[in-house]
Order: structure tokens, then sequence, then C-alpha cells
């Protein structure tokens, strides 16, 4: 396991600025509204060649603790009692506020290793500033400005002399099953997320839009299985989307389902199939990843079999592309078939790894020519005379012949079906591509 380097602070310090630039990356949202993050975000980074894992977490505030700052302040305390190290950060220019010397005397008896850092100290008044620090008791305040990169190298130096040596254990996230829970909001993903871990570790609430950012967390499924967990902001129409702010989180949902395996689309059962739900869906489809589509809060539907009914017969029309897609009935507030989920979804990542042998897939292929002959185009028949799987993730098939491209889609759509009948390929999507021959003498005239 690596060290864990957290980050806290009250809101507005600058902490995911800090973030992003330790991490090297554009990990966390950042915008001048204060209170942006609200869930904890990990990244790995590399600091003076020693591999932590950073947290950025939601800001530090006095509230009630069923208030959405109350819930945010009490995941950022779960995250401080996990850290080798806290970062705590106060804004320089500000100077010290009673709500940063409150958190310090909070952070002193935590007995967790801490380094206090003075953000947004540029030039020498900033500096300056930061020795005012000095009254928090939390030893000497190291002056950096995380938007201008000044310091960092310094605090880099500090962090790796820090903390700890890692333990033997698998921290490579590229070998876990990529996995991204995506949906409209208020569908119930984090309290979803929250089930499989076992754990709050997303903040939940009956405010829809809670989630802003993409946040990842691994989990181990009871079979070994690795899994990269990805919770999203909720995702709804583009032309309802309007403050910058959700802009970003539309984009960092979208830009987590890019690099997803397996997406789970989380649909209100009680309020059914909404034409935003089917949209996701054939994104989900256009960006070639396994769907699984959950109908969450089950336990409030009173007419079971016709909201089934409706929605199978919603995705029959609707989302023909993605014909067998599963789909699973739960309740993630109530933990009522949950279970079901996680082999549901290794039973998708293998379907969209599958791969068929040639010959196999050529014998269909003859059977499937055989069965419906192949359609005039201008005038003339075309000859279709092998077929091959270029790749998987998702499966992808070439087939050659004469004038091979020009093959209409609803021949096409019968091959399509033909083999996610035949191979069981259900609801992953399939890619079919056409290469035409040339004929050598189609130009000579004599």
């Amino acid at each position: 396991m690596l060290p864990t380097v957290v980050i806290a602070g009250r809101p507005n310090v600058g902490k995911s600025t800090l973030f992003n630039k330790l991490a090297g990356r554009r990990a966390a949202l950042v915008d001048d509204t204060p209170g942006v993050t609200r869930d904890r975000k990990d990244a790995e980074a590399m600091l003076r060649g020693r591999l932590v894992r950073l947290v950025d977490t939601a800001g530090l505030e006095e509230a009630p603790p069923d208030s959405l700052p109350g819930r945010m302040r009490q995941s950022s305390e779960m995250a401080v009692a996990q850290a080798d190290l806290v970062l705590f950060v106060i804004d320089a220019r500000a100077g010290v506020t009673p709500a940063d010397a409150h958190f310090a005397a909070w952070l002193r008896r935590q007995n967790k290793p801490v380094l206090l850092l003075a953000n947004k100290a540029e030039g020498r008044t900033g500096a300056a500033a930061a020795l005012d620090a000095w009254s928090l008791g939390l030893g000497e305040p190291i002056p950096v400005s995380a938007e201008h990169g000044e310091g960092l190298a310094a605090l880099m130096g500090e962090i790796a002399d820090r903390v700890p040596e890692a333990v033997e254990g698998d921290d490579d996230a590229d070998k876990a099953l990529q996995l991204a829970i995506v949906g409209r909001p208020n569908a119930g993903k984090s309290t979803l997320l929250n089930r499989l871990l076992g754990e709050e570790r997303m903040i939940t609430g009956p405010e829809p839009g809670l989630t802003r950012d993409a946040v990842a967390v691994r989990l181990v499924d009871v079979d070994g299985t690795a899994i990269q967990l990805v919770d999203t902001a909720g995702l709804r129409k583009r032309a309802r989307v309007e403050l910058p702010l959700e802009k970003l989180s539309v984009g960092a949902a979208i830009g987590a389902l890019k690099m997803a395996e397996v997406v789970v689309l989380a649909v209100d059962a009680a309020e059914g199939l909404h034409d935003q739900d089917l949209q996701i869906a054939r994104l989900v489809e256009r960006e070639g990843r396994a769907c699984i589509l959950v109908l969450n809060k089950w336990d409030a539907v009173e007419d079971r079999s016709a909201a089934r009914r409706a929605v199978n017969d919603r995705l029959e029309t609707s989302l023909a592309q993605m014909k067998g897609i599963p789909v699973v009935t739960l309740s993630a507030l109530t933990g009522q078939g949950v279970d079901k989920l996680l082999p549901v979804v290794r039973k998708a990542h293998e379907t969209w790894n599958r791969r068929i042998g040639t010959s196999e897939l050529n014998r269909w292929f003859e059977h499937m020519l055989e069965k419906h002959q192949l359609p005039l185009v201008s005038g003339r028949r075309l000859k279709l005379r092998y077929i091959t799987q270029a790749k998987a993730r998702p499966p992808t098939f070439i087939i050659f012949g004469t004038r091979a491209e020009q093959t209409p889609e609803d021949y096409q759509r019968y091959l399509v079906n033909g083999l996610r009948e035949h191979f069981e390929l259900p609801g992953t999507p399939i890619r079919l591509q056409f290469r035409g021959t040339s004929n050598p003498y189609a130009d000579d005239r004599d």
C-alpha cells in the first residue's frame, strides 16, 4: 500500500489547485466558487522519487452533522484518520482566521504528522504573511503558491522525507477492472458506490447534484477481482447545463465514461426510463463500452411486473443496437439486490473481451449467407467472402469481399444480430467493418 498524503483546510484556500500541481495533471475540478470539492478524490503522485497516494478533501467547516457542509466535514475527517501525513493549507493573503485556528487545534489532537502550508504566498508580501501561521502551533509554515508553482519543489522534498515506506501490495490500478457509474442527477449513484464499498465514501443526501467531480475508489470483490470504481456527476440534457462549474462536472463524467471498460447506468426505477437515460446509453455504445442498466430504488416500485415490462419494451424499441443489455434491479439504500451487480459486471466484462476463432466465425458466416441471400446493389449481387475478428474491447469484426463496403444497413444489422445471438454477446457494442476487394480487370478496355 502507498503512503497516504491528505490535503485539508477550510474552503477556497487552494487545496484542489495544490492537489493538481502535486499530481502533475488536472485530476480535480478547480473553480473560484467556494466548496467545489465535496467528495474525497485520490491520485497517485511521484514526489522526489517516492510514490504516494494524494487525497483532496472538502473544505473544513463548522456545521450541523446532517447538513451538506456537515457531511462534507465528516468525509474530510475520515480522510485525515487514514492519513500518514496531513498537508494543512491556509490562505496567506487572508491571514490566520478563527476557522484556521479551530481546525488546527483539532488537527493537533489527531496525533497525525502535519505540514503547515501557507498558500497564495506569492512574492515577499506573501512570504511575510505566512509567518503569522506560526501561531497555529503546527510547526514552521511553508510558504507556497500552488497556482504559480512557487515553493512546490521544496514541499515535495519535505513530503518525501516524512512519509513512511510503501508496504508490499498491488497498487496498480491499470490491472483493475475499470467501472464507471453514470446516470441522471439523483439516481442514487453515490449511494450505490457507498453500498458496494461498505462505507460512506461519497457524500449522499436528498439534494440532487451532490457529486461534482469524477471520484475513483478501489474495491476488491469476493472472488479477488480488483475493481476501480468511478462515481460521476449527474448528466442532464445539454440545453439545461448552463453554469461553468456544471459544464466542468459533465466533462469529468464523460471523461470517466470514456476511460471505463464497463459502465453502470443507474436509473430511478420509480421514474422509469427517460429520454436522457437512453441518450446516455447511446453515448456508452458509441464509446464502445460494455453497459449494465441498474434500476435503483426498486423497493419504491409498486407494480414491479409492469415497470419491468415498460423498461424492456423501451429498450427493445429505442436501444436495439445494444440488444440484450443486462438489467439489474436493486435498492442501493437498503442493500436489497446489490449483491447481484458485481457478478453481472464481471460477466459483461468477459463478453466485452470475448475473442472468437476465425474458423468458427466463418462456419457461422457461411450459414448466415445461405440463410439470407446477399442483396443486389446497382443491379449486381454482392460477394462477401470471409470474416475475421480484428480485436476485442469491444468485439470488432472485419468482412472481406467484392464491393463489401456497399453492404446495405439492413443486411449489416442482420449480421450483427446474428453475431450477438449465436456467440452470446448480449448488451455489448459490436463493431462490423467491411473491406472490398477490387477487380484488377475492371478498367481494362479491349
